[in-house]
């Protein structure tokens, strides 16, 4: 006789059944127990022991009488977005940007700090102070800081290990394991565009597309890829580093020691470089909020260099389009601020060469940089990670 499998079966059964009402009242709030049994398909007293449980547990709240479809008014559930807070950090070769969230991705305090040609330790620093700041700042709740999420600039493996940041010149940096040293909590590192490819998905312009593709267009290129609603990361979690797809194998040197790199041409490194030739900022290197400025007033070499970076940004976006058949394609990061005078160009390129059965029905969008993607699907990624721990626990 073989009582231990029936009893780990009936374990499993239940934390899936939990998850599953749980995930009805987060996407669907507020709902009631009747309408949870409905939608699930799980009969009304499983619902109802499974519901006094997350009650308990402050996951979910109850509020007064809903619209009666006859019979007694019945009370509804709503989740408990303030169970707990997560920290999301989005940085990159010249800023970071960080999102203290509840559990539903709201946000409660955001830091955006610019600075240039800053060292590991320094960064680490940083950061410190910043989730520092997030913790001080986050609301009494049953359950506190639950996770800090990062997205990083460069390659990261399953571990959290920054493997390789080619425009920072890093490699083998331990971010999980350190900051979970410091503050004592889990932390799940991502490449940044990966966790800017989520953001959009769950809460900005891809909210509505299965299989889209963003660009983080930084410093350097990278492109997180969702792919019927998943996000795809590859074999070893490598994916999306398409600013190093070589568009000129006699181009110039990049920083990952390939040549004719994509991010040489059409990345806000390869706009400041550009500008910067032109010396259109004589007393010192120009940047990107000088180029806005100019561009604005209808400086003429500023749009032409635009224009330039425009074109060769649709070269890399049109071998993507072929090799993926995207429904959506998203240029973000903070070259997607020069998007006035980006995007003609970038849609010129890709309607003249691209083949005409890839262009129906696709999408090109920019972000809006006034909602923090990248943070916020780093942010999303660790509450996801508290409340699957949590109900399989």
């Amino acid at each position: 006789m073989t009582f231990m499998p029936i009893t780990w079966n009936q374990q499993l059964v239940k934390k899936e059944n939990k998850s599953l009402v749980l995930s009805q009242i987060i996407n669907h709030t507020p709902l009631s127990r009747a309408d949870i049994a409905q939608r699930s398909g799980l009969n009304k007293g499983t619902v109802s022991s499974l519901v006094a449980e997350l009650l308990e547990e402050k996951f979910i709240n109850e509020s007064g009488p809903g619209e009666s479809s006859g019979g007694r008014r019945p009370v509804m559930l709503h989740f408990n977005h303030g169970a707990g807070y997560t920290i999301g950090l989005d940085f990159g070769v010249n800023y970071i940007l960080g999102v203290l969230t509840d559990l539903s991705g709201n946000i409660i305090v955001q830091k955006n700090v610019a600075y240039k040609n800053i060292s590991y330790e320094d960064t680490m620093s940083r950061l410190v102070e910043i989730i520092t700041a997030f913790i001080s700042s986050a609301p009494a709740s049953p359950y506190g800081i639950v996770g800090i999420g990062v997205g990083a600039p460069g390659i990261v493996d399953k571990k959290g290990t920054l493997l390789l940041a080619p425009n920072l010149g890093w490699h083998d940096i331990h971010f999980q394991s350190e900051l979970e040293k410091i503050f004592q909590v889990p932390v799940i590192v991502e490449n940044e565009a990966n966790t800017g490819a989520y953001g959009e998905k769950r809460f900005g312009a891809g909210q509505h597309a299965d299989n889209l593709i963003y660009i983080s267009a930084g410093i350097g290129i990278g492109a997180g890829v969702i792919i019927n609603g998943e996000l795809y990361s590859g074999f070893n979690g490598y994916s999306g580093e398409v600013g190093h797809m070589t568009i000129d194998r006699n181009g110039a040197k990049c920083t990952c020691g390939n040549k004719g790199c994509w991010e040489l041409y059409a990345s806000e490194q390869a706009l400041l470089l550009k500008a910067n030739s032109k010396n259109l900022k004589k007393e010192s290197d120009i940047c990107l909020d000088d180029i806005l400025l100019l561009a604005k007033k209808e400086d003429e070499q500023v749009i032409n260099i635009l224009e330039e970076i425009g074109e060769n940004l649709a070269v890399g976006i049109i071998n993507i389009i072929h090799a993926f058949n995207p429904e959506q394609i998203i240029i973000g990061n903070r070259l997607a601020s020069c998007k006035q005078w980006l995007e003609p160009k970038v849609r010129e390129v890709i309607k003249a060469y691209t083949s005409p059965f890839n262009q129906t029905d696709i999408r090109i969008d920019f972000s809006d940089l006034s909602l923090p993607v990248s943070a916020l699907g780093a942010s999303a990624f660790s509450a996801e990670a508290f409340l699957k721990a949590q109900l399989q626990s």
